[in-house]
């Protein structure tokens, strides 16, 4: 079985002998790009009414007398059904769910009411992401953790209690556990990440928040604010730690690749530094593809329920090592990029050094 740093090396090489051309594998995935408006209503269908149906019959089974352990099932399955919005929405963001750009805005303004997370500002903050991932020059200096990361340089050269800090903020229990229903329930609702000359972005963090509130107040008024909170809450906090895990798994894993700008490249940052998730029949279809992120940053143009069928297509996607579930949970340790052998490591990798 190889080390790990020989398995790094071994996906890298793999991966820059198996793709063709630049141009000739993006003309290939540009085929698959472009809305199908009969998929894209089906999968609204299949999203929305799921999830309002599961909440109407959790807040039911609260007024028939059911203990709050009764509804737990049902708001894990709503969660899914909230991580599949967000994929819609993100979707929206890129302009690939309708052809009209006007339809785009509405429904991902619509989502961002179910996820908690304002379409617009977060729209403008991701096109950064894609502008430039895995590119060590170019890390946005923000609040993300997730779709970044420390080298272990930048870690030793650290003071004590800054790798202290880094190290808190990285533990899985924090990372994946605590902060994300922090992030979206509570640090979506503030724009002190966003630039004062995004107007636009900055209203729409406002607007957001007035429509929640709206929404917050009339089921309380109408169900009773101790039933909202014990339907909407567990459904919220699960589906902020899914969406969080899955955000963070796409671009830090063991082999992926982060480069120097003089060295990054489009096509070899999506093929060597997207994961691409293999997870099982149901997971793949709640969390809507994603999991082919890979496909995704070659051409964010592709919709989502076309991202299988793309990778499918082109042998040399195909040939693309995959990443497990297991795999993906183990590696939310993770937080270094090790120029030196070329990877992901952890905290414990790097003490054993020295």
């Amino acid at each position: 079985m190889p080390t790990a740093p020989q398995a790094a090396g071994d996906r890298s090489s793999f991966a820059r002998a198996a793709a063709p051309p630049a141009a000739n594998l993006r003309q290939a995935v540009a085929g698959y790009q472009g809305p199908l408006l009969r998929r894209s209503l089906w999968q609204i269908a299949t999203s929305f009414l799921p999830f309002l149906a599961l909440c109407a019959a959790m807040y039911v089974g609260l007024a028939l007398g059911l203990p709050f352990w009764a509804i737990l099932p049902p708001a894990v399955l709503a969660a899914g059904f909230v991580v599949r919005i967000f994929i819609i929405q993100h979707d929206c963001g890129h302009g690939s769910f309708f052809r009209s750009r006007r339809a785009n805005e509405w429904l991902g303004w619509i989502c961002s009411l179910f996820t908690a997370t304002p379409f617009a500002n977060w729209r403008r903050q991701h096109a950064g992401h894609h502008a430039a991932w895995n590119n060590l020059d170019r890390r946005e200096g923000g609040v993300d953790m997730y779709s970044s990361c420390l080298t272990v340089a930048e870690y030793r050269a650290m003071s004590r209690f800054g790798r202290l800090r880094y190290r808190i903020l990285c533990h899985p229990v924090v990372a994946l556990l605590i902060l994300p229903p922090v992030i979206f329930l509570l640090l979506y609702r503030l724009p002190f990440d966003t630039p004062r000359a995004w107007r636009a972005e900055r209203l729409s963090v406002h607007l957001t928040n007035l429509a929640l509130l709206a929404l917050v107040l009339g089921l309380g008024f109408t169900l009773g604010f101790r039933a909202m909170l014990l339907v909407q809450l567990p459904v919220m906090v699960i589906a902020a730690t899914i969406g969080v895990w899955l955000f963070s798994v796409q671009h830090r894993f063991e082999t992926t690749l982060w480069t120097r700008q003089t060295d990054w490249r489009a096509v070899t940052a999506a093929l060597e530094g997207s994961s691409y998730l293999r997870l099982p029949r149901l997971l793949q279809w709640f969390t809507g593809n994603i999991g082919y992120h890979h496909v995704h940053h070659l051409n964010a143009q592709v919709p989502n329920y076309r991202l299988q069928a793309c990778h499918e297509a082109l042998p040399e996607l195909q040939q693309m090592p995959g990443l497990s579930l297991w795999q993906a949970l183990r590696g939310a340790r993770l937080a270094l990029w090790d120029e030196e052998a070329g990877r992901m490591v952890g905290f414990r990798q790097v003490m054993m050094r020295g």
